[in-house]
């Protein structure tokens, strides 16, 4: 899952364009086949405080055990970052894990939040700036899996990625890299970057992680059917649809979909979807890694692999990466 969440704001032409984007976006997906939604609208106000309670559920390693690792390793990882570099952190959350690193690493610049939800952005630097006076906390508005503008602040100083809750998983592994080449053009030159980055696991343990007892997972994947009842005037039947999340032991992937009960017709904006029985939507997908395979496709990214850290069972980890691009010219990063 991904950890961006969103708050609704008031109506702005920026909201305008994101809602024909997300109509768009869902009319594309519902006309494929197999029918399918782009997870990053989960998170609307709903959606976003539903993956919170999810972060707290005990089947929900991810978000606890990258807590620990940073915890235990943030001396170590804060000596790998440049000194005076500004944190830009693609994706937003609570910041939990952002007050971990910024904590240890005293001698950075500035944070740089990155997120499309621009209300909630701004009410979560506003509490780091009290928390943290002496940093320049600038956030960006923005799609961080598009192109888009740093602070002109930033023109002078030496970038550090933070992409942390293993939102690398849900691209496609292709995807992944185009994101980690993209990142890089960021960045720049002498960039670092720490990514979390779940593991390849026992199957119970990911089915268990993604079919909680309290089915707050479900009622988080149900509530982008919800959502689009709300924004595009949608007439999805919740009930006439179930969750179903599994492990795809081939693709080393949690797939998550939403299951049509019967046949039945959608409309959403004026428009028709049919559904068959048994029809899902593809809702999510979540990959899973080995710390080699993450390194490889890493390094086809143009990232060096510096560091990595995992928990005592090796259900997570954390890498630090440095931009391939000028690593032979900075001598305190060293690749294993």
């Amino acid at each position: 899952m991904t950890a961006t969440p969103a708050r609704k704001a008031r109506p702005t032409a920026i909201d305008g364009e994101a809602t024909l984007e997300f109509a768009a976006d869902v009319a594309a997906g519902l006309n494929a086949t197999p029918k399918r939604i782009p997870p990053k609208y989960f998170y609307d106000t709903a959606g976003s405080l539903l993956f919170e309670e999810i972060t707290q559920l005990p089947e929900y390693y991810p978000t606890r055990v990258e807590r620990g690792i940073l915890a235990e390793n943030a001396e170590a990882i804060a000596a790998l970052l440049p000194t005076g570099s500004a944190l830009v952190e693609f994706g937003n959350g609570s910041s939990a894990k952002t007050r971990i690193v910024l904590r240890a690493a005293k001698e950075l610049s500035a944070y740089v939040p990155v997120d499309i939800a621009a209300e909630f952005l701004e009410e979560q630097a506003e509490t780091l700036r009290h928390e943290f006076p002496s940093l320049n906390v600038l956030p960006v508005a923005a799609d961080f899996t598009s192109a888009f503008d740093l602070p002109a602040k930033l023109r002078t100083m030496r970038r550090t990625g933070f992409f942390p809750g293993s939102t690398i998983g849900n691209f496609e592994p292709t995807d992944a890299a185009g994101f980690l080449r993209h990142a890089g053009l960021s960045l720049g030159k002498g960039a670092v970057m720490v990514v979390g980055v779940d593991l390849v696991k026992h199957e119970a343990i990911l089915h268990a992680a993604y079919n909680d007892a309290a089915d707050v997972t479900a009622r988080f994947n149900l509530n982008l059917l919800a959502r689009i009842n709300r924004e595009l005037d949608g007439d999805f039947d919740l009930d006439s649809f179930e969750h179903r999340a599994f492990f795809d032991r081939e693709c080393s992937r949690v797939e998550m979909h939403l299951v049509s009960r019967a046949d039945q017709r959608v409309s959403i904006g004026g428009h028709s979807f049919d559904f068959a029985e048994g029809e899902t939507i593809h809702t999510e997908n979540s990959y899973k890694y080995t710390v080699e395979s993450f390194r490889a496709l890493a390094l086809e990214a143009g990232w060096r692999p510096v560091e990595v850290w995992t928990d005592s069972d090796g259900w997570f980890s954390i890498h630090v990466l440095a931009n391939e691009a000028d690593t032979a010219n900075q001598p305190w990063l060293r690749r294993l």
